[in-house]
């Protein structure tokens, strides 16, 4: 009903997941506005970390965290009924505070660590294990979980792509939304909600029109990327315990 604040929901994911891929799937919806990774500017900004278009990126956000945060609980974009956030949990630093959480529906968005260091590995060389957002994911579970008294639902990647049709209706399911068949399909194209990085990192999802089928994680990895990887999978195995079953 118009005047009732919005459901906010918060997807909590890393780098090289399909995490513009469900933004997409949810932007679709006639009753969702999106937002693209809203502590990004305030992640390079306080960490110094060279990302490609890095100056246009600080730019187009807010660098202070408590600010970006305070928007995120405020109105939804066009007055929608439902706002999905797509939020990387590395841009969330240790100390950052997260009360602003309470006011959300939060859901997690986790792939295999070879999968992610894999891609990672071949779009920006190799990564520091905090980039890949692994550690802090799980303690922002941890968070969501210890203020709420509710364990939020995990998806995995793999079983989104695997079987969008029964992942995405079990997803609504457990943020007590309604399902939309619209979630299944997309237009191609850039989105005018596609941070400025859009060009950068989105090629792969401007061309597609749905969820690709899924491929299996790299059988090995170069010695270096392996151990990375590995560096990752108790947080990983952590939350993949809790992943909704489709």
């Amino acid at each position: 009903m118009r005047g009732e604040p919005p459901i906010r929901i918060a997807m909590w994911s890393g780098p090289r997941n399909i995490s513009t891929a469900m933004m997409r799937s949810f932007e679709n919806r006639a009753d969702c506005a999106v937002t693209d990774e809203p502590f990004y500017a305030a992640y390079l900004a306080r960490t110094g970390v060279d990302h490609p278009l890095r100056e246009a990126v600080l730019d187009s956000q807010p660098t202070d965290p408590v600010a970006v945060a305070r928007t995120l609980i405020g109105a939804a974009p066009g007055g929608a009924a439902l706002w999905y956030q797509k939020h990387m949990a590395q841009h969330i630093l240790p100390g950052d505070p997260l009360d602003w959480t309470a006011d959300l529906r939060n859901a997690f968005l986790i792939r295999d660590p070879r999968a992610v260091v894999a891609s990672f590995a071949k779009a920006r060389g190799r990564p520091a294990p905090f980039e890949l957002g692994f550690e802090r994911q799980a303690e922002i579970f941890d968070h969501v979980r210890a203020a709420t008294g509710e364990t939020p639902p995990v998806m995995d990647a793999a079983d989104i792509l695997g079987a969008p049709a029964r992942a995405l209706p079990a997803l609504c399911r457990a943020l007590a939304i309604p399902f939309d068949p619209a979630m299944l399909a997309w237009p191609a194209g850039r989105r005018e909600s596609d941070g400025v990085w859009a060009p950068v990192w989105y090629k792969a999802v401007e061309a597609s029109t749905g969820f690709a089928a899924p491929s299996p994680p790299p059988a090995t990895l170069p010695p270096a990327l392996a151990e990375i990887a590995e560096s990752c999978r108790p947080a990983y195995d952590r939350l993949a315990a809790h992943r909704l079953s489709v």
